[in-house]
């Protein structure tokens, strides 16, 4: 394996464990997943890491590459989407302060490191696999 391949190994790995770290946590009681936020769009983005885990064992570049941004986009859809579920979710309160008060009370964790830093590894060790030009 190139380092290159290692390199898109290590992200896609990253993005498979980033789909089980925590990524809200709703009033300091519980913490999210990728799953329990949106569980058919979490198996996508596992099915996308265990793809580009295998593509990068069979050193198949062009699907690494292809692998790589679907899992930053997927990542990024998921951010904005988190983003505006938390700003809309209490819009049916009539009071707005009390609305944002419980806006603020659902934090963002550590887990949305983990899932961006796999997919830019992933898209790194794609991007640096450059095919040999005779």
């Amino acid at each position: 394996m190139r380092i290159s391949s290692i390199l898109s190994f290590v992200g896609f790995t990253l993005l498979f464990a980033g789909t089980y770290c925590p990524l809200l946590r709703p009033f300091h009681i519980v913490s999210w997943n990728v799953y329990q936020l949106n569980q058919p769009y979490g198996l996508v983005l596992l099915l996308v890491a265990i793809i580009g885990i295998a593509a990068s064992f069979l050193n198949q570049p062009k699907i690494i590459r292809a692998t790589a941004w679907i899992s930053l986009i997927l990542v990024v859809m998921l951010f904005i989407a988190s983003l505006l579920k938390i700003h809309f979710a209490f819009s049916f309160i009539p009071f707005h302060k009390f609305e944002n008060f419980l806006a603020r009370q659902i934090k963002f964790k550590w887990g949305w490191y983990v899932l961006f830093s796999g997919a830019v590894l992933a898209l790194a060790g794609a991007l640096a696999n450059k095919p040999d030009i005779y």
